[in-house]
């Protein structure tokens, strides 16, 4: 993806740490994911607010889902804390140590993950921080060998800054919590591809996530459908994610990895 002369000439600059604060506005920063999310359904993969309050249980490993006014965060909103993570950890890579507060270039954030920069992408913005800021959960899922029983979220806090005069946002800042800020400072993530934002559906996304989790550096992963039905944590009933994940096999456009669905045995396989 080509990149605008504005964001050539000046947004491609690293981070500047400003002691309780930390400035982000990089666009060549590898793509880093969280593996307790990439393992278990910590994001809606409904278009729709999905306001129901749930459980994901899956063997022993358990996750209370309380939503915010405006629905669960969904797999779209996750790429805001993508983001935080990759510069975090590029960061933690050049020795620097970035506190829980993170500044965010709005701009900067549509270009890296492939969005619009128009009127309605801010819209949409705003809409996630209220998914992301806004939503509780409490697992038994260890986040860095530790289970913490309590109700918690992926930001502590947001707020986003508004040009009076243009009513355009321009600085956004989220303290992120310390799940998350604990789970960057484990290492437990995982490089994603860059064409990971170009897929359109979420049903895309989630499997890309299971297959570079699961998958790595192995030959190839083979699962039931329920399992990865359950895996996924789709709303949709068995017939319809059967369909949905047919439909991806036949296509094949996740990038890295194949999907064979197959239909004797109700089997899906994942390879490299």
């Amino acid at each position: 993806m080509a990149l605008p002369p504005m964001a050539k000439d000046q947004l491609k600059r690293l981070k500047h740490p400003q002691k309780d604060l930390f400035v982000i506005d990089a666009l060549d920063v590898i793509i880093k994911d969280d593996m307790p999310s990439m393992e278990y359904p910590f994001y809606s993969l409904s278009k729709k607010p999905d306001r129901e309050v749930r459980r994901y249980e899956y063997k022993d490993r358990w996750i209370e889902f309380r939503p915010s006014i405006k629905g669960l965060p969904t797999i779209y909103d996750k790429d805001l804390i993508i983001y935080a993570i990759s510069n975090i950890i590029a960061a933690l890579d050049e020795g620097q140590e970035p506190p829980k507060e993170v500044e965010i270039d709005p701009y900067a954030f549509f270009v890296f993950t492939q969005r619009g920069t128009g009127g309605r992408d801010y819209d949409a913005l705003r809409d996630s921080l209220d998914r992301l800021d806004g939503t509780r959960f409490r697992t038994n899922i260890t986040m860095n060998g530790t289970i913490i029983d309590q109700w918690q979220g992926l930001l502590d806090k947001s707020a986003l800054k508004t040009n009076e005069a243009t009513g355009k946002p321009e600085v956004l800042r989220i303290t992120l919590s310390d799940m998350v800020i604990n789970t960057i400072k484990s290492r437990e993530v995982l490089t994603l591809n860059r064409d990971y934002f170009r897929l359109k559906k979420p049903i895309e996304r989630r499997i890309y996530e299971l297959a570079r989790k699961h998958v790595g550096q192995q030959n190839g992963w083979g699962v039931s459908l329920e399992t990865l039905h359950i895996k996924s944590g789709s709303r949709a009933v068995i017939r319809e994610f059967r369909r949905a994940v047919k439909h991806l096999s036949e296509h094949n456009h996740l990038p890295d990895y194949h999907v064979y669905f197959e239909k004797e045995t109700d089997k899906v396989f994942l390879s490299a």
